[in-house]
């Protein structure tokens, strides 16, 4: 008998949770013609999506997740549709939630990064733990989150499965915006020039991607980048080098303005916000490197998208990092600033080392797929429905 599974994926836009939602969904639609589902969006969002079977439908619903009546709401929202079981795609589980749930554990960033105190983080700390201590199963997007649940929150191995998030499949193609894929091959030159123009890159950089939240190391970057840079100051190509980051408006993070003034590096580090989807994909291309020196994640999505765009990466050698890149990266240690700049220039130095790193990188992301995520999810879902 199909199941009836019920998706909360009110944050379909967003930058990390909803590129999780928006490749998980389509990945389900193509191998499950069988359960029905129900994709629970926000009403401006009805058509965040390619159109899908007819087993999914969406259906509108007007409150964002951290609305405190959120906690109330919800649930009896979701009551009237007897489903099966319900996935909260990222850990913001209302007090209430109906069970059964499958919940997805990105990262323990909001316990082990959040310093702040007071009222409001206590009831953030108490639902995260609750959220996964009442959840039949837990989706943990890589081995070191799945240990850090065990370790830290005591969570049973039993409830927790790994599920590898991937690249979305279009930073395999090396190509660039719908109207240059339309104009054939010939196109592509064109478009990527004038994107580059667009944004006024006319010089060869580095790049970071994603948002700047401190366990991201952003001022550690920038203090890398400036110490990397120095060393540069006479080589032909890269004494015009720039640091490109794409994510986050830096008006939010005080401490990474305070690294670019500190290190005397305003005139050559730009902060782009978000970017369009395709323009994305040819900052990835264009890149000379991609540094990524997170000192904690989940995953770590980022460094595969470059490996899939041909950009060799540079990345941390804790957490999870070692064991989504494998020896496809340049490892440094994300707390000392002249190792990030060490591997910064040897990445930029080194042709054998970029070639090496290129195509080990394109190897280990093309391991990835959403196809094989969703495959496991899919399993996932008929586990707990026969244990009710």
């Amino acid at each position: 008998m199909p199941l009836k599974i019920v998706i909360d994926a009110r944050r379909i836009r967003d930058f990390g949770f909803g590129t999780y939602i928006r490749s998980l969904i389509p990945a389900l639609a193509g191998i499950d013609q069988n359960d029905r589902y129900i994709l629970v969006t926000l009403p401006q969002d009805l058509r965040s999506l390619p159109s899908l079977p007819s087993n999914f439908r969406f259906v509108p619903y007007h409150r964002t997740d951290d609305d405190y009546l959120d906690h109330l709401a919800f649930p009896l929202f979701l009551r009237q549709f007897s489903a099966d079981l319900y996935h909260v795609p990222l850990n913001r589980v209302p007090l209430l939630m109906p069970r059964p749930y499958v919940v997805t554990l990105h990262d323990m960033s909001s316990l082990l990064f959040d310093d702040r105190s007071g009222v409001r983080t206590s009831l953030r700390q108490f639902r995260f733990r609750r959220g996964l201590v009442r959840a039949q199963r837990i989706i943990a997007v890589s081995a070191a989150t799945r240990r850090d649940a065990e370790n830290i929150l005591g969570i049973s191995a039993e409830r927790l499965r790994v599920v590898y998030n991937a690249p979305h499949p279009l930073f395999f193609t090396h190509r660039h915006a719908a109207d240059a894929r339309a104009a054939g091959p010939e196109g592509e030159p064109l478009e990527r020039k004038r994107i580059m123009e667009r944004y006024q890159v006319t010089y060869p950089f580095i790049l970071y991607a994603g948002n700047i939240r401190p366990q991201k190391n952003v001022p550690r970057l920038v203090e890398s980048f400036a110490v990397a840079r120095e060393g540069l100051a006479t080589h032909p190509l890269y004494k015009e080098l720039r640091l490109i980051i794409i994510g986050d408006e830096i008006s939010r993070y005080p401490s990474v303005r305070r690294a670019v003034i500190q290190s005397r590096v305003e005139h050559c580090v730009r902060f782009l916000g978000f970017v369009p989807f395709d323009t994305l994909r040819l900052f990835y291309e264009a890149a000379a490197a991609f540094v990524f020196p997170s000192l904690y994640e989940g995953f770590g999505l980022p460094p595969l998208e470059a490996m899939a765009s041909g950009t060799p990466v540079i990345t941390s050698g804790v957490s999870s990092l070692p064991e989504v890149v494998g020896n496809a990266a340049m490892l440094v240690n994300p707390e000392n600033v002249f190792d990030i700049a060490r591997g910064i220039r040897e990445v930029l130095l080194d042709p054998a080392l970029r070639e090496s790193l290129v195509r080990r990188g394109r190897e280990q992301a093309a391991r990835y797929s959403w196809e094989r995520a969703a495959a496991q999810v899919l399993e996932i879902y008929h586990e707990v429905a026969e244990e009710k």
